[in-house]
């Protein structure tokens, strides 16, 4: 078929010509035979060279195609040899070498039985998979005597010896040995910048004499040395409690694996009587410029600080912080001048605002009330009314809640979500308190469309906090949101502008976190009870709003007859059925406590389709950073977390393991 369409392509149109000629031999004949056959005569001549011309013209043009195409095949076949990267060709479904160029048998040093060969036996480290995938690239470098290769290749189906279809792959091996060295040497030799802090230096030269300080201030610094000299990096003293720490991140690892042991090193240091001196560090990495290194650093260090100290907390490009260290119980570090400063801000804030909303975590508790309770009472003596939204029927906090919805002062004043999502309005100033992670908040709906957002709390910082806060009074030495709000009402009212009950939602705020003023306090805690005292707070009526009822006394004791002690110093009660309630869950890990030689405790139970913790410390064992690893947060000695569309017997597991971690370090 294809020589005949040649044929008909290559031969003229003359068929026209010759059948006129004909036509005109045959009107001859009547006239002049003779002239009729002279000319027919002439005509089959013509004809005839017509005949011959065309063959030959057939015949040099399918020499010609046959000759380019010869040429082509022989470039072809003469290029795959010759190429100066190694080829190897293979059916991937049986691992048959079909064939290789030279390069690839002097590659593969098999030049004797490479056609006798699977693909593994000449490449052992060369997957397949990915060429019948459909893909030209291998997604992973391949290693062949001590070289590196990166390997594209093509599928193709050729005809078999029995005429069958065979698929047939061919690969080009690129050699990267080279540009991988130079990659990893560039990724070796990529500045890390730290800076480091000791946290407590004015408590720790305080707690010395005069003789002490500089042998104290060398130990530190002889310390700092000899585990710098590790990375051979740059340590330089910017101030009296700061270094500067300039390393290269094939050393990071090295810091990572030993666990930051610097920290212990210097939490060792003995200043006087049962002082010692704690760092902590803030590393940036991954970064494409020395000032962004330095910006990350101080992020870290700032996200280090705020979540207590002692602790190495590490920030690269992805935006996702690292935690390392940071067990030990923290100490009050806060002064009266930040607090008196803060307060002003606030006031300035609440002065300049028409519309106030306040808003604790879900699931509010008394301290989250009691802190909302007090910024209110600031925003009603600056002559504004603030409002705090809440659930009122998912809370943990109804007695305190019912106490003080009974004042003419709180008539409007709690709102559920959904009515404040649909009040506010452009300029709305949105004080969150007693949580700081935007997951956690009461409505992240307002929260996302609020501008200008004021954050009160005193947990410990997760690594998903609340950005670009107009103001924030983060303080996580703190025993409460209630303290916090406590100290600031101090500079912003007399202890007569606070209403009895409001002064009591403070308090049982505080003893809450407390537990009656047994964990977590400090010399500013109690100086915050006795300004509430002054302001009226009957410490007998606080105690009769933690009073619970039968059911709930029944609920406690029947999750923690469920305890075990996982660990001779951890209790963990895991509870199957649905339907437990937080307050008594929260009770019961707050029980498991008074056990002798228990230092934490955790309760595990459901909740629809979720799984719910509760952790409990006297402070020597961090609960909040062992349920970070499963999502929670919280301060070291109260804590908790949610694991979405999980197992009660799944959860139970990974929080042993995640138990098991923590003392592991």
């Amino acid at each position: 078929m294809n020589n005949q369409k040649l044929s008909r392509l290559l031969s003229p149109n003359l068929q026209l010509y010759f059948i006129c000629l004909v036509i005109f031999t045959l009107a001859t004949i009547p006239v002049s035979p003779m002239l009729a056959a002279a000319e027919g005569a002439a005509t089959l001549a013509l004809y005839a060279v017509f005949i011959q011309g065309a063959k030959k013209r057939r015949q040099s043009v399918l020499q010609y195609i046959d000759n380019v195409t010869g040429n082509v095949d022989t470039a072809s076949k003469s290029t795959l040899i010759n190429s100066p990267l190694p080829i190897m060709v293979f059916r991937p479904d049986t691992g048959e070498v079909i064939w290789s160029n030279e390069n690839f048998i002097q590659l593969a040093g098999v030049r004797e039985h490479l056609f006798e060969m699977r693909v593994e036996d000449a490449a052992p480290d060369f997957p397949i998979q990915w060429i019948l995938e459909g893909k030209r690239e291998c997604p992973e470098r391949v290693s062949m005597n001590s070289r590196c290769f990166q390997v594209y290749g093509s599928l193709a189906r050729a005809k078999g010896r029995s005429g069958e279809q065979n698929l047939v792959a061919t690969t080009y091996w690129v050699d990267t040995t080279e540009t991988d060295r130079l990659r990893e040497t560039h990724e070796a030799t990529k500045p890390v910048v730290a800076i480091l802090m000791v946290d407590n230096y004015e408590e720790t030269m305080n707690a010395c004499g005069d003789a002490q300080r500089s042998a104290i201030l060398a130990k530190i610094d002889e310390r700092l040395n000899d585990w710098a000299s590790a990375a051979n990096g740059l340590l330089i003293k910017t101030e009296r409690d700061h270094y500067l720490f300039i390393f290269e991140e094939q050393y990071f690892a090295h810091f990572v694996e030993e666990k930051f042991s610097i920290l212990d090193a210097i939490r060792d240091i003995k200043a006087g009587e049962g002082g010692h001196p704690t760092l902590s560090i803030g590393v940036g990495r991954e970064a494409g410029s020395i000032p962004e290194l330095y910006k990350y650093a101080g992020l870290s260090l700032e996200m280090a600080l705020s979540r207590g100290g002692d602790q190495a907390v590490v920030r690269g490009s992805s935006s996702d912080f690292q935690f390392y260290g940071g067990r030990t119980k923290t100490t009050e570090k806060r002064t009266k001048v930040k607090s008196r400063v803060m307060a002003n801000a606030l006031g300035e804030l609440i002065s300049d605002t028409e519309n106030i909303y306040i808003m604790g975590h879900s699931f509010a508790d008394m301290d989250a009330v009691g802190a909302a309770v007090g910024v209110c009472c600031a925003a009603r003596k600056l002559g504004r009314q603030a409002r705090i939204i809440i659930d009122l029927e998912k809370n943990a906090a109804k007695a305190v809640l019912e106490m003080v919805r009974a004042l003419p002062e709180y008539h409007d004043c709690f709102v559920p979500p959904a009515e404040a999502f649909i009040k506010m309005r452009p300029g709305t100033l949105l004080i969150v308190v007693d949580t700081n992670r935007p997951t956690l908040v009461e409505s992240p709906q307002i929260l996302e469309s609020s501008s200008r957002v004021a954050v009160i709390d005193h947990h410990r910082r997760a690594s998903n906090y609340i950005e670009n806060a107009v103001f924030s009074f983060h303080e996580p030495y703190a025993s409460s949101a209630s303290e916090l709000v406590t100290e600031l009402l101090q500079y912003l009212i007399e202890p007569a502008d606070l209403l009895r009950e409001e002064a009591e939602a403070l308090m049982a705020g505080i003893v809450l976190d407390t537990k009656h003023f047994t964990l977590r306090t400090g010399g500013r805690t109690f100086e915050a009870a006795a300004f509430l005292r002054r302001a009226g707070a009957d410490t007998a009526e606080v105690q009769r709003l933690f009073q619970g009822d039968l059911d709930g006394m029944v609920s406690k004791y029947d999750i923690i007859r469920k305890a075990e002690l996982y660990r001779p110093d951890v209790a963990l009660a895991v509870v199957s059925k649905d339907g437990v309630d937080r307050v008594a869950a929260a009770q019961a890990a707050d029980e498991l406590l008074t056990l002798k030689g228990v230092k934490a405790s955790f309760v595990v139970y459901p909740n629809g389709q979720d799984v719910l913790m509760s952790g409990r410390s006297l402070g020597e064992i961090n609960v909040q950073v062992i349920l970070e690893a499963l999502g929670g947060g919280g301060n070291s000695a109260t804590a908790g977390g949610k694991v979405e569309n999980a197992g009660v017997l799944d959860v139970r597991d990974r929080l042993a393991s995640a138990i098991d971690a923590y003392f592991e370090k």
